[in-house]
């Protein structure tokens, strides 16, 4: 799996004007599933992003995750948004191949299931909508933006 994260002050995604989801901070996160990913993929994906130490603490330092900051302030946690287009391969040509996406049966067990298991550790998590076309607005902070990939533990 990879995941675009995002260390925002504001965050809303909508689907045809609709707001699905939104949060006041805490972090955006795209995620993109791939064909081979394993539930190993995603248990790693849900353990990493809520303990990454990237909010600065009194000192300016980056030493505070989301489980930290998370009692501050009650519209804090993560945005969950689908984004195959993680998994685009554009090494080749000028068209992106998304042969490495994971079908949409699949891809979105995987989503609601990181979605449930963030919430499963009392972390507000706000989402889109799966295939759905959205509109995402943010203020990143910072701006503070990781790329994780679940396959980089296999090397």
């Amino acid at each position: 799996m990879k995941a675009v994260v995002q260390r925002v002050l504001d965050a809303s995604v909508h689907v045809d004007l609709q707001k699905t989801g939104s949060i006041d901070s805490g972090l955006l996160v795209y995620l993109g599933v791939a064909e081979d990913d394993t539930p190993e993929d995603l248990d790693w994906l849900v353990k990493k992003i809520p303990h990454l130490r990237i909010f600065n603490d009194n000192e300016g330092k980056m030493n505070l995750s989301l489980l930290d900051i998370s009692n501050i302030s009650g519209k804090t946690g993560i945005l969950a948004v689908s984004q195959f287009t993680l998994l685009g391969d554009a090494v080749k040509g000028r068209r992106p191949s998304w042969s490495k996406a994971a079908g949409p049966e699949k891809a979105k067990e995987f989503y609601l299931s990181f979605i449930e298991k963030i919430r499963l550790q009392n972390i507000l998590c706000e989402c889109g909508e799966f295939q759905a076309h959205m509109k995402v607005k943010y203020t990143n902070d910072g701006p503070v933006t990781l790329i994780l990939d679940s396959k980089l533990l296999q090397n």
